[in-house]
């Protein structure tokens, strides 16, 4: 599989399979909503756009990053969403860079969202596609945000080599300045068990695929059986 690793702005054509990596946080806290119940996610392309759409469909849970704002029932955090029971529901969320990124490669024949929780998944999907391109889009830091691309390489070496060992990769996103500000408490919005969430490999047994329904991008977990433990191998 040949794999490339780019920032958003470095994305001059339409990739025809991409993985758009967040980890800290936008698809840890993507992951745990599904976890949770969640039916679909709406990636908004603004916070005025997400606002729109909670009006719209009030029963809808809206999701941004930063503090507590009015409109918004919740905070882009994996710790303090992990307790909302979202059973059925459809969330909309709005990132500073996550859902960016999914928006600028929505053309993709395949567009998979991703971070450490759902690693192996998604590299199982790879593989069943037999994806022989990818472009994993690393979004935080224009490109450089090393949690987002150790985890993007990571998911390209277990395409190929399934027993890759995660501690290097993990090691890596977890001194990278991401970590260290949600630490520290200088980003908002922020659970003390934010940084061990986003760090945790394989916990979940889906992949998560994003796709235009209508006007809308929206994301939908897509499950493994071999994870889930659902059929025969």
């Amino acid at each position: 599989m040949d794999a490339r690793f780019l920032g958003i702005t470095d994305l001059v054509e339409v990739p025809s399979v991409a993985v758009v990596v967040d980890v800290m946080r936008a698809y840890t806290v993507a992951a745990w909503a599904f976890a949770q119940g969640a039916e679909k996610i709406v990636l908004a392309g603004s916070l005025d756009e997400a606002l729109a759409l909670k009006a719209r469909h009030p029963d809808w849970v809206a999701i941004k990053d930063g503090p507590p704002a009015p409109g918004f029932d919740a905070v882009n955090s994996p710790g303090l969403l992990r307790s909302v029971d979202l059973g059925g529901r459809t969330v909309v969320q709005k990132t500073t860079a996550g859902t960016v990124g999914a928006l600028a490669v929505k053309e993709a024949s395949l567009v998979l969202c991703a971070g450490f929780v759902v690693a192996e998944a998604t590299a199982q999907l790879l593989r069943t596609r037999r994806s022989d391109s990818v472009t994993f889009v690393v979004t935080g830091e224009d490109g450089q945000a090393d949690e987002d691309l150790a985890c993007a390489q990571y998911i390209a070496r277990r395409v190929t080599e399934a027993g890759t060992d995660a501690a290097e990769y993990v090691r890596r996103a977890a001194g990278s300045r991401a970590a260290a500000e949600l630490a520290d408490g200088v980003r908002q919005g922020v659970h003390p068990d934010d940084v061990a969430l986003c760090l945790e490999v394989d916990r979940f047994p889906f992949a998560m695929v994003a796709a235009s329904e209508g006007p809308l991008m929206v994301l939908r977990p897509h499950h493994m059986p071999s994870l889930t433990g659902e059929g025969t191998a």
